[in-house]
């Protein structure tokens, strides 16, 4: 067996053949997330993977982010909720762990940092209470689907129908990124480029769809950007006007992604992604029905290191929270990006 480097550049169809046969492959081991990362932010790609008689056994898809205020880190894979290493076997995943540490004095990064739904090593340091996932199974049948949410959540689905919302699909991600751009600014974080979901619709494709809905006088008022996974549909980016909530936008919206899901692409699950434990996004996608499921974050550490702690919840971003919820947007939008990139 050998240990190689990956082509970012060259034909993608071995490694996401490997990665669609996973059973614990997703959206975010693909090629084109990686990828889309690179070409929009800068960062370099170690993508690495197994070799035994011609055919990937193993890999591990790794994002170099690098920052004086947040740390050097390589990341399984940054700017997303997991995709940490996938291998038929332990002895693999010893030569990926190797070649990690190898890697990591080679850049002389803090850390390695793998994003699992499950622990992968049980000697390495782990975040396991920070954030959880959720997911459902869907059945083919929507009105089982409207039937399986919660009673107080499916009313506010049909307080969104009532007004006769419009959801409409995007070819371009200039409304999805308006509206996503506001609402991390309400939030205090800095917003990413533009860039980066062009690029995430552009190496996707047809897997990555924009769905944007429309209040009764016309206005787009909600939107999201939903990655297509084997048979699972994974909402990502989403973003909302304040004039959304009378509305009940966005749960009409997740509905909307839901039934759509569905029907048009015969899918069994929807992802709901992360959320930080004990946040507002996390108790609305449990007002869903969905269960949370930790996720398992693991560390290896150069000597001397520490798990970083890089999250809203830590008292030393607070200050610059509060101060980039009062941005003027037009500011907060030319300066999220110079930020947001080393946030990974």
């Amino acid at each position: 067996m050998q240990v190689k480097l990956y082509d970012i550049h060259g034909d993608p169809t071995a490694w996401n053949a490997y990665v669609l046969a996973h059973p614990a492959g997703t959206a975010a081991h693909m090629l084109a997330w990686g990828r889309a990362a690179h070409m929009s932010m800068g960062h370099p790609l170690y993508y690495i993977y197994v070799e035994d008689q011609g055919r990937i056994c193993g890999l591990v898809p790794l994002v170099h982010v690098k920052s004086r205020l947040f740390g050097n880190s390589l990341i399984s894979v940054a700017f997303s909720t997991n995709g940490g290493p996938l291998f038929d076997n332990e002895e693999v995943l010893a030569l990926l762990d190797g070649e990690c540490a190898r890697l990591a004095e080679e850049l002389d990064v803090d850390c390695v940092e793998f994003r699992n739904m499950d622990r992968v090593h049980e000697d390495w340091p782990c975040k396991d209470d920070m954030y959880s996932v959720f997911r459902k199974e869907l059945s083919a049948d929507n009105e089982e689907n409207m039937l399986a949410i919660p009673r107080k959540q499916r009313a506010m689905v049909r307080k969104g129908i009532k007004f006769d919302l419009k959801p409409e699909i995007d070819q371009d991600v200039d409304r999805l990124y308006a509206l996503y751009a506001e609402s991390v600014r309400n939030l205090g974080t800095p917003v990413f480029p533009k860039k980066l979901f062009q690029a995430m619709k552009d190496e996707f494709g047809d897997d990555c769809e924009i769905l944007t809905v429309c209040a009764p006088d016309g206005p787009a008022i909600a939107s999201v950007m939903s990655i297509y996974f084997r048979n699972e549909v994974f909402p990502y980016y989403g973003g909302a006007t304040f004039e959304a909530r009378k509305y009940a936008a966005n749960d009409f919206m997740y509905w909307s992604v839901m039934e759509r899901a569905v029907t048009e692409r015969k899918c069994e699950i929807f992802d709901f992604g992360r959320s930080k434990n004990g946040t507002g996004s996390f108790s609305f996608k449990k007002n869903w029905g969905f269960e949370p499921r930790p996720l398992h974050y693991e560390y290896y550490l150069r000597e001397g290191q520490q798990v970083p702690e890089i999250n809203p919840m830590n008292p030393k971003y607070r200050m610059m929270i509060e101060t980039w919820k009062k941005l003027p947007l037009p500011l907060a939008n030319f300066l999220g990006p110079m930020i947001s990139r080393s946030l990974g």
